[in-house]
């Protein structure tokens, strides 16, 4: 049964860092597609971040050079840390893992159930 389960949420000052982690079992996650969406109320869901096997990564571009996403294969978690926090980056941050990783996730095989990040100003 695969599982994805997020830690790492909670409440920041804008400027602050927070680093979300991302529990994976049951199924080899190093040979998929893996990353990070979020999604606050009334607003799409938004895809942050990914990451593939080769460690090739990609970022949304309002947190590129802020956020860093990364895999540990021997853990099987995948990380992602969140520097220069603003008020925008609010939302519940979502796992993802496998299938299509498009801008809004409707492709995505697996999903955590999330965890929430509220960044203040």
């Amino acid at each position: 049964q695969v599982q994805l389960v997020e830690s790492g949420g909670g409440l920041v000052q804008a400027g602050g860092s927070l680093r979300l982690s991302c529990a994976a079992s049951g199924h080899a996650f190093s040979r998929l597609w893996m990353g990070w969406f979020r999604q606050t109320p009334g607003k799409e869901r938004e895809r942050v971040a990914f990451i593939n096997g080769r460690g090739d990564a990609y970022y949304v571009d309002s947190v590129r050079g802020r956020f860093t996403i990364s895999y540990d294969n021997a853990n099987d978690t995948l990380d992602l840390q969140m520097n220069s926090l603003k008020p925008e980056d609010s939302a519940v941050y979502y796992c993802a893992a496998g299938g299509n990783f498009d801008p809004r996730g409707a492709g995505v095989r697996y999903w955590g159930k999330g965890t929430l990040v509220t960044v203040s100003s």
